[in-house]
This record gives structure tokens, C-alpha cells and sequence, in this order.
């Protein structure tokens, strides 16, 4: 199968090279590389959006275009999940480094202490800013927290939306750390971009792992792949319809373009 691979301009005018998986524009690039551009995008005080990409992302941008539309317009969009890795190998005989949300936020808070990057937290619940927010101060005495925000689970009203934005922009944050969980937290990113002069993180379950309120599997599982297994057995009730049907669908996603070797360029 040809790869298919050409360079994606946002509206910020960088270029970022992407290849199409499914629904979804991924980027493309090492560990190092992405990490160092977010690095880089937050000491010139840029607006952009990060997006971390796992089989559940892909699925919903399959199933909702318009949600596709939102994703594909981030900044960069990176291949949290190794299913999307091993993906990006069938279907297209390329090797792309995984780039996961926990492993992210772990070095942004690291690298944010060690540059002295304002960081900010934005969703999830009180209890669990609390929690990530000491761990952070914790590890590294000096880091600068600009702020925190747990945001009522209902729409916001413009005037809200507007307080917010003052909020974190007079906080002086450099690294906005979104935890609204998918597809929320992309949606909100899309729509603050331009808006929020920071960069913009969508890092969902990873601030829980980050706060310790949840854990991860241990590298052994990570590798193989079986990190959703993991989290299966530790939720059953709750995850089990969720992860029947996505990764379903997305084996039946990924089979369909491997058999009638049919992909689609970058929009």
C-alpha cells in the first residue's frame, strides 16, 4: 500500500506532516520531536491545541465527521494508542513513535518546572486538581502552577467562557493541561484556540494517573498493547459495553482500508 503522507498548515502557519489513519490526521515524527515542539510553541506564547489519539478518538471521528473536522484541525495529533502505531504499519509500512497523553504530561511538568513554564489545569474535579497539583509541587519544589479551574458539567454561558479565558491568559500559563475527557476536551480546545494564549493539551485520564488517583499498567502490558485490558478488569461494569464496540469497530476499521487498500488524503 503507497503511504500517503503530505504537510498539514494550521492556522498558526506551521507545517506538520500527516498521514491519514481512518478519519483522522495523524502526525507524524518521534517522541522527542513532538515533545520539543509543544516546548518550543509554549516559550513563543502560542495558542495551539495537542490532541493524544487512541483507538476510542478514532472511532468517534469515524462515526462523527464533524468531530473528525475538529480533531484533524489541532495543531498536532499524536499516536497515543499502539493500536493506532501498529495501524500506521499495516496500512501504511511506517514506523511512528507512540506518543501517550500520561508520558506527556509527566514530561511537560518536568520540563515546564525545569524552563520555569507556567503550567494551568483545566477540568476534571476539585479532588483531583488537588491531588495532581501537590504531586506536581511535590516532584519539583520550584514549578510555577498559574492555576486550576474545575468547570461545571454544563454548558458554559458565554460570560463564563469569557472569565475563563481572562482567567488563565492573566495567569500568565504557558502549558494549559485539559482534562474534560473525549470528545469534550477537543471540542473546548477548538473552540479557545486563538482565544487562550497557551498551548492546549487534551491529557484526559492522564491526570487522575498523574494525581495518583488511578494507576497505570505495569511497561510490560504497555507494550503488548493490553494497557485497555488493564483498565477492563479494573472497571468491568463500566467500560465494558465501551470497549466492546470501539475496538470492534476499530478492527473492523482497519481491516476494511487493509482489504480494498483504499486510503484518503490529508483534508
Amino acid at each position: 500500500m503507497l503511504l500517503e503522507e503530505q504537510p498539514i498548515t494550521t492556522n498558526q502557519q506551521s507545517v506538520d506532516k500527516r498521514i491519514r489513519l481512518i478519519s483522522l490526521d495523524v502526525s507524524t515524527g518521534s517522541y522527542e520531536q513532538t515533545q520539543e515542539w509543544i516546548i518550543n510553541a509554549a516559550h513563543r506564547h502560542e495558542s495551539r491545541m495537542v490532541c493524544f489519539a487512541n483507538v476510542h478518538m478514532t472511532v468517534e471521528a469515524e462515526r462523527d465527521k464533524a468531530f473528525a473536522q475538529v480533531v484533524n484541525s489541532a495543531d498536532r495529533v499524536c499516536t497515543d494508542g499502539l493500536p493506532l502505531t501498529w495501524a500506521m504499519r499495516l496500512l501504511h509500512k511506517r514506523h511512528q513513535d507512540q506518543v501517550t497523553g500520561p508520558d506527556t504530561l509527566n514530561n511537560m511538568v518536568k520540563r515546564a518546572a525545569e524552563e520555569q513554564l507556567p503550567i494551568f489545569f483545566y477540568g476534571s474535579t476539585p479532588d483531583v486538581l488537588a491531588k495532581a497539583v501537590a504531586v506536581c509541587r511535590q516532584r519539583y519544589p520550584n514549578i510555577q502552577i498559574a492555576g486550576t479551574i474545575s468547570p461545571p458539567f454544563r454548558k458554559l454561558t458565554p460570560d463564563e467562557e469569557a472569565d475563563i479565558v481572562d482567567q488563565i491568559n492573566q495567569s500568565g500559563a504557558r502549558l494549559v493541561f485539559v482534562a474534560l475527557g473525549c470528545p469534550k476536551q477537543e471540542r473546548w480546545m477548538a473552540h479557545m484556540r486563538g482565544r487562550v494564549q497557551a498551548v492546549m493539551l487534551g491529557i484526559g485520564g492522564a491526570l487522575p494517573i498523574l494525581a495518583g488517583v488511578t494507576t497505570r499498567p505495569p511497561r510490560w502490558i504497555q507494550r503488548i498493547g493490553m494497557e485497555w485490558f488493564y483498565r477492563l478488569a479494573l472497571e468491568p461494569r463500566r467500560l465494558f459495553k465501551r470497549y466492546a464496540v470501539t475496538n470492534s469497530l476499530y478492527i473492523w476499521y482497519v481491516g476494511r482500508k487493509w482489504v480494498t487498500g483504499v486510503t484518503q488524503q490529508p483534508a
